[in-house]
């Protein structure tokens, strides 16, 4: 870890923190160097990489899994992970031609909650999709064009838990999911679509075209999770 004597006079706490880790003395204009922010805030670590296999993530029992098919925005990419984080998820997987998660912007836009759940890179979404089957985890793809409502869904699962037995749905988001989740200018491709069970769509009950990518996996996943919670 690299610091400046200003950033740890106005941080002391930053070297008791750093104890076991190799701590060196930088000033100002080295560190502006080494990082990429305009304003750096005096501090720059190296650490190693955190992501996992896509075997460790199945193996655990997921019940809730984010997954970013070919997501290009580094923004974009650290905004869902920060909203699987939040909502509780228990994996986030990125697959093949998607962003790179290291990106500093990616990171930053985490803010930290790329080390807080376990991150898969590269995955193929074929195997990723056949291992979920496997295990008994269903596949929902976020499209606005899709057949299933989620609000509908939602109060199917409401309905349930209140004690309604006849209440039935084409799928019961309490049960272990993977969303699948678009590029951002074009969405999930037809072959990813293809491998989804259902099809579901945020309503849009204003004049919006549509979502943007953060934030339909924000409610998509916070949909999950409460259900999931609520079970």
């Amino acid at each position: 870890m690299f610091a400046s004597e200003s950033c740890l006079d106005r941080l002391p706490e930053l070297a008791e923190l750093a104890d076991g880790v190799a701590l060196r003395l930088a000033n100002d204009d080295v560190l502006a160097a080494m990082a990429d922010t305009v304003n750096p805030q005096g501090i720059v670590a190296v650490c190693s990489f955190v992501d996992v296999s896509l075997e460790s993530v199945l193996d655990a029992g997921p019940r809730l899994i984010a997954v970013m098919c070919q997501v290009r925005d580094p923004g974009n990419a650290g905004t869902v992970l920060r909203a699987a984080d939040a909502a509780g998820a228990d994996a986030v997987v990125l697959t093949a031609s998607s962003v790179d998660i290291y990106n500093p912007k990616a990171v930053r836009s985490t803010a930290g909650s790329l080390f807080h759940l376990p991150v898969v890179l590269g995955a193929d979404v074929g195997e990723l999709v056949a291992g979920c089957k496997e295990r008994g985890i269903g596949i929902l793809a976020a499209d606005g064009y899709g057949t299933l409502n989620l609000d509908k869904l939602q109060d199917e699962n409401a309905a349930r838990r209140l004690g309604a037995s006849a209440a039935t749905s084409a799928y019961a988001l309490e049960a272990p999911t993977a969303w699948l989740f678009g590029n951002e200018a074009q969405g999930l491709s037809d072959s990813e679509l293809a491998l989804a069970d259902h099809r579901v769509a945020v309503p849009v009950y204003g004049s919006a075209e549509s979502l943007n990518l953060g934030t339909a996996a924000t409610v998509c996943l916070y949909a999950s999770a409460r259900s999931q919670q609520a079970s």
